[in-house]
Protein backbone atom coordinates (compact mmCIF):
# COMPACT_ATOMS: atom_id res chain seq x y z
CA UNK A 1 0.00 0.00 0.00
CA UNK A 2 1.39 3.39 -1.37
CA UNK A 3 1.93 6.33 1.37
CA UNK A 4 3.35 9.77 1.19
CA UNK A 5 4.81 10.79 4.88
CA UNK A 6 3.46 14.67 5.22
CA UNK A 7 4.82 15.06 8.88
CA UNK A 8 5.34 14.09 12.23
CA UNK A 9 3.21 13.51 15.78
CA UNK A 10 5.89 12.29 18.81
CA UNK A 11 7.12 8.87 17.78
CA UNK A 12 4.99 8.38 14.65
CA UNK A 13 4.87 9.63 11.01
CA UNK A 14 1.84 11.48 9.60
CA UNK A 15 1.23 9.14 6.46
CA UNK A 16 -1.18 9.66 3.73
CA UNK A 17 -2.61 6.40 1.60
CA UNK A 18 -2.60 6.85 -1.74
CA UNK A 19 -3.71 4.96 -5.30
CA UNK A 20 -1.98 5.70 -8.15
CA UNK A 21 -3.93 4.14 -10.95
CA UNK A 22 -3.76 4.48 -14.91
CA UNK A 23 -1.80 6.28 -17.34
CA UNK A 24 -2.36 9.57 -18.92
CA UNK A 25 -2.89 12.53 -17.83
CA UNK A 26 -3.08 12.90 -13.89
CA UNK A 27 -6.48 13.56 -12.19
CA UNK A 28 -6.37 13.47 -8.93
CA UNK A 29 -9.35 13.36 -6.58
CA UNK A 30 -10.41 14.55 -3.12
CA UNK A 31 -12.92 13.38 -1.15
CA UNK A 32 -15.70 14.68 1.07
CA UNK A 33 -16.14 14.30 4.76
CA UNK A 34 -16.00 11.90 6.59
CA UNK A 35 -15.31 9.61 3.49
CA UNK A 36 -12.34 8.27 1.72
CA UNK A 37 -10.83 7.90 -1.48
CA UNK A 38 -12.95 4.92 -2.67
CA UNK A 39 -15.81 7.13 -2.34
CA UNK A 40 -14.74 7.83 -5.72
CA UNK A 41 -15.03 4.80 -6.92
CA UNK A 42 -17.94 5.46 -9.63
CA UNK A 43 -15.32 8.52 -11.35
CA UNK A 44 -12.36 6.19 -11.39
CA UNK A 45 -14.07 3.59 -13.52
CA UNK A 46 -14.76 6.24 -16.00
CA UNK A 47 -11.63 8.39 -15.65
CA UNK A 48 -9.63 5.05 -16.27
CA UNK A 49 -11.42 3.94 -18.93
CA UNK A 50 -11.07 7.63 -20.94
CA UNK A 51 -7.68 7.16 -20.36
CA UNK A 52 -6.55 9.02 -17.62
CA UNK A 53 -4.33 8.46 -15.16
CA UNK A 54 -6.73 8.50 -11.35
CA UNK A 55 -5.27 9.57 -8.33
CA UNK A 56 -7.02 9.53 -5.24
CA UNK A 57 -5.96 9.81 -1.47
CA UNK A 58 -7.68 9.45 2.11
CA UNK A 59 -7.40 12.75 3.88
CA UNK A 60 -5.27 12.39 7.26
CA UNK A 61 -7.68 11.59 10.06
CA UNK A 62 -9.85 9.53 7.31
CA UNK A 63 -9.59 6.56 5.74
CA UNK A 64 -6.03 4.43 5.44
CA UNK A 65 -4.28 7.64 6.77
CA UNK A 66 -2.73 8.41 9.90
CA UNK A 67 -4.81 9.90 12.59
CA UNK A 68 -2.88 12.17 14.39
CA UNK A 69 -4.22 14.61 17.04
CA UNK A 70 -3.42 17.93 14.96
CA UNK A 71 -3.58 19.57 11.36
CA UNK A 72 -7.52 19.53 10.11
CA UNK A 73 -7.44 23.05 8.54
CA UNK A 74 -7.21 24.28 4.91
CA UNK A 75 -3.13 25.09 5.56
CA UNK A 76 -2.41 21.88 6.54
CA UNK A 77 -4.70 19.81 3.92
CA UNK A 78 -3.39 22.21 1.44
CA UNK A 79 0.09 21.63 2.56
CA UNK A 80 -0.27 17.47 2.68
CA UNK A 81 -1.60 17.79 -0.70
CA UNK A 82 1.13 19.68 -1.91
CA UNK A 83 3.54 17.16 -0.51
CA UNK A 84 1.60 14.48 -2.22
CA UNK A 85 1.78 16.48 -5.84
CA UNK A 86 5.43 16.88 -5.39
CA UNK A 87 5.94 13.31 -4.52
CA UNK A 88 4.65 12.46 -7.22
CA UNK A 89 6.15 15.13 -9.49
CA UNK A 90 2.22 15.57 -11.17
CA UNK A 91 2.43 17.90 -14.32
CA UNK A 92 -0.64 19.31 -16.55
CA UNK A 93 -2.81 17.58 -13.72
CA UNK A 94 -6.68 18.29 -12.78
CA UNK A 95 -7.88 18.78 -9.49
CA UNK A 96 -10.99 17.38 -8.84
CA UNK A 97 -12.79 18.44 -5.36
CA UNK A 98 -15.79 16.81 -3.92
CA UNK A 99 -17.34 19.15 -0.74
CA UNK A 100 -14.75 19.47 1.41
CA UNK A 101 -12.18 18.59 -0.78
CA UNK A 102 -13.50 21.76 -2.86
CA UNK A 103 -11.43 23.64 0.14
CA UNK A 104 -8.38 21.82 -0.71
CA UNK A 105 -8.21 22.75 -4.61
CA UNK A 106 -9.07 26.30 -3.83
CA UNK A 107 -6.54 26.76 -0.99
CA UNK A 108 -3.86 24.62 -2.87
CA UNK A 109 -4.35 26.83 -5.59
CA UNK A 110 -4.56 30.11 -3.68
CA UNK A 111 -1.19 29.07 -1.84
CA UNK A 112 0.82 27.23 -4.52
CA UNK A 113 -0.17 28.62 -7.45
CA UNK A 114 -1.09 26.34 -10.61
CA UNK A 115 2.29 25.20 -11.87
CA UNK A 116 1.41 21.71 -11.65
CA UNK A 117 -2.58 22.60 -12.62
CA UNK A 118 -4.35 22.80 -15.62
CA UNK A 119 -7.90 22.59 -14.48
CA UNK A 120 -10.02 22.13 -11.57
CA UNK A 121 -13.22 20.81 -10.55
CA UNK A 122 -15.37 22.03 -7.82
CA UNK A 123 -18.01 19.46 -6.89
CA UNK A 124 -20.77 20.52 -3.83
CA UNK A 125 -17.99 22.95 -2.95
CA UNK A 126 -17.62 24.36 0.61
CA UNK A 127 -16.32 27.87 -0.36
CA UNK A 128 -16.72 31.16 -0.86
CA UNK A 129 -17.36 31.07 2.92
CA UNK A 130 -20.06 28.86 4.84
CA UNK A 131 -20.39 31.21 7.79
CA UNK A 132 -22.86 33.88 7.90
CA UNK A 133 -21.17 37.45 8.97
CA UNK A 134 -22.01 40.73 8.45
CA UNK A 135 -20.33 40.63 4.92
CA UNK A 136 -21.41 37.93 4.29
CA UNK A 137 -25.20 37.32 4.76
CA UNK A 138 -25.45 34.35 2.58
CA UNK A 139 -24.02 32.03 5.02
CA UNK A 140 -25.27 29.98 7.75
CA UNK A 141 -25.38 30.83 10.72
CA UNK A 142 -22.42 29.66 13.80
CA UNK A 143 -25.57 27.80 15.95
CA UNK A 144 -25.61 25.09 12.88
CA UNK A 145 -22.37 24.38 13.31
CA UNK A 146 -21.69 24.63 17.26
CA UNK A 147 -25.11 22.26 17.13
CA UNK A 148 -23.18 19.67 14.71
CA UNK A 149 -20.03 19.58 16.97
CA UNK A 150 -22.32 18.85 20.08
CA UNK A 151 -23.66 15.89 18.26
CA UNK A 152 -20.54 14.65 17.28
CA UNK A 153 -19.35 14.88 20.59
CA UNK A 154 -22.08 13.29 22.43
CA UNK A 155 -22.83 10.03 19.87
CA UNK A 156 -20.56 10.22 16.62
CA UNK A 157 -21.99 7.17 15.26
CA UNK A 158 -25.62 8.28 15.81
CA UNK A 159 -24.29 11.66 14.20
CA UNK A 160 -23.34 9.92 10.80
CA UNK A 161 -26.57 8.11 10.65
CA UNK A 162 -28.47 11.51 11.04
CA UNK A 163 -26.15 13.13 8.71
CA UNK A 164 -26.31 10.56 5.89
CA UNK A 165 -30.10 10.90 5.80
CA UNK A 166 -29.45 14.17 4.54
CA UNK A 167 -26.03 13.76 2.76
CA UNK A 168 -28.16 11.63 0.24
CA UNK A 169 -31.52 12.76 0.80
CA UNK A 170 -32.70 8.94 1.52
CA UNK A 171 -36.67 10.17 1.70
CA UNK A 172 -36.34 10.83 -1.92
CA UNK A 173 -33.32 8.81 -2.88
CA UNK A 174 -33.23 5.27 -1.05
CA UNK A 175 -33.83 2.43 -3.42
CA UNK A 176 -33.70 4.36 -6.44
CA UNK A 177 -30.42 6.24 -6.69
CA UNK A 178 -29.10 4.95 -3.23
CA UNK A 179 -28.78 1.49 -1.80
CA UNK A 180 -28.99 0.69 1.80
CA UNK A 181 -25.97 -1.18 1.54
CA UNK A 182 -24.16 1.70 0.01
CA UNK A 183 -25.04 3.92 3.03
CA UNK A 184 -23.62 1.58 5.04
CA UNK A 185 -20.68 1.55 3.44
CA UNK A 186 -20.01 4.90 4.02
CA UNK A 187 -21.70 4.32 7.24
CA UNK A 188 -18.82 2.20 8.18
CA UNK A 189 -15.80 4.97 6.88
CA UNK A 190 -17.45 7.24 8.50
CA UNK A 191 -16.81 5.35 12.16
CA UNK A 192 -13.61 4.52 11.32
CA UNK A 193 -12.52 8.02 11.15
CA UNK A 194 -10.29 9.67 13.85
CA UNK A 195 -13.08 11.01 16.56
CA UNK A 196 -10.56 14.15 16.87
CA UNK A 197 -10.21 14.93 12.95
CA UNK A 198 -13.85 14.77 12.42
CA UNK A 199 -14.69 16.88 15.27
CA UNK A 200 -12.26 19.55 13.93
CA UNK A 201 -13.03 19.43 10.67
CA UNK A 202 -16.19 21.28 11.66
CA UNK A 203 -14.51 24.53 12.20
CA UNK A 204 -12.67 24.19 8.88
CA UNK A 205 -15.53 24.23 6.88
CA UNK A 206 -15.82 27.64 8.03
CA UNK A 207 -12.55 28.91 6.39
CA UNK A 208 -12.84 32.02 4.29
CA UNK A 209 -11.50 31.51 0.85
CA UNK A 210 -12.56 34.65 -0.68
CA UNK A 211 -8.99 35.71 -1.34
CA UNK A 212 -8.22 32.23 -2.39
CA UNK A 213 -10.79 32.40 -5.41
CA UNK A 214 -9.59 35.18 -7.91
CA UNK A 215 -5.86 33.56 -7.51
CA UNK A 216 -7.38 30.44 -9.68
CA UNK A 217 -6.35 30.98 -12.78
CA UNK A 218 -7.40 27.75 -14.19
CA UNK A 219 -10.50 26.36 -16.65
CA UNK A 220 -12.79 25.53 -13.63
CA UNK A 221 -15.54 23.39 -13.52
CA UNK A 222 -18.25 23.80 -10.95
CA UNK A 223 -20.86 21.13 -10.55
CA UNK A 224 -24.13 21.21 -7.67
CA UNK A 225 -27.02 19.88 -7.15
CA UNK A 226 -30.21 22.01 -6.79
CA UNK A 227 -31.40 20.13 -3.56
CA UNK A 228 -28.13 19.46 -1.71
CA UNK A 229 -29.25 20.35 1.75
CA UNK A 230 -25.87 20.02 3.43
CA UNK A 231 -24.17 22.90 1.43
CA UNK A 232 -27.10 24.68 -0.16
CA UNK A 233 -26.64 25.80 -3.57
CA UNK A 234 -27.49 29.69 -3.03
CA UNK A 235 -24.71 29.97 -0.17
CA UNK A 236 -22.12 28.40 -2.20
CA UNK A 237 -21.84 26.82 -6.16
CA UNK A 238 -24.05 29.79 -6.88
CA UNK A 239 -21.95 32.63 -5.74
CA UNK A 240 -18.64 31.44 -7.32
CA UNK A 241 -18.91 31.99 -11.09
CA UNK A 242 -18.53 35.90 -10.48
CA UNK A 243 -15.54 34.64 -7.91
CA UNK A 244 -13.60 32.78 -10.12
CA UNK A 245 -12.35 33.67 -13.88
CA UNK A 246 -13.07 31.30 -16.62
CA UNK A 247 -15.56 28.66 -14.71
CA UNK A 248 -19.22 27.40 -15.35
CA UNK A 249 -21.47 26.03 -12.98
CA UNK A 250 -23.73 23.01 -13.62
CA UNK A 251 -26.56 22.48 -12.07
CA UNK A 252 -28.03 19.17 -11.50
CA UNK A 253 -31.84 18.83 -10.99
CA UNK A 254 -32.49 17.13 -8.04
CA UNK A 255 -29.23 16.21 -7.25
CA UNK A 256 -28.25 16.06 -3.46
CA UNK A 257 -25.12 16.69 -1.92
CA UNK A 258 -23.67 13.30 -2.75
CA UNK A 259 -23.89 13.84 -6.50
CA UNK A 260 -20.79 12.46 -7.38
CA UNK A 261 -23.01 8.80 -6.48
CA UNK A 262 -26.28 9.39 -6.65
CA UNK A 263 -26.43 11.29 -9.65
CA UNK A 264 -23.05 9.96 -11.66
CA UNK A 265 -24.96 9.36 -15.27
CA UNK A 266 -24.97 12.71 -15.06
CA UNK A 267 -21.51 14.13 -13.05
CA UNK A 268 -19.76 11.64 -15.19
CA UNK A 269 -19.94 13.31 -18.81
CA UNK A 270 -19.79 16.60 -17.58
CA UNK A 271 -16.84 15.79 -15.61
CA UNK A 272 -15.57 14.36 -19.08
CA UNK A 273 -16.40 16.98 -21.67
CA UNK A 274 -15.07 19.57 -19.50
CA UNK A 275 -11.57 17.51 -19.42
CA UNK A 276 -12.02 16.69 -23.44
CA UNK A 277 -12.16 20.24 -23.94
CA UNK A 278 -8.65 22.22 -24.89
Amino acid sequence: MPYVTVGQENSATIDLYYEDLGAGQPIVLIHGFPLNGHSWEKQVLVLLNAGYRVITYDRRGFGASSQPSFGYDYDTFAADLNVLMTNLDLQNAVLVGFSMGTGEVTRYLGTYGSERVQKAVLMAPVPPFLLKTDDNPEGVDQSVFDGIMKAIVEDRPAYFSAFFREFFNMDVLLGDRISGEAIQASWNVAVGASAKGTLDCVPSWLTDFRDDLPRIDVPTLIIHGDADRILPLESTAARLPKLIKNSNLVIIPGGPHAINWTHADQVNPALLNFLQQE
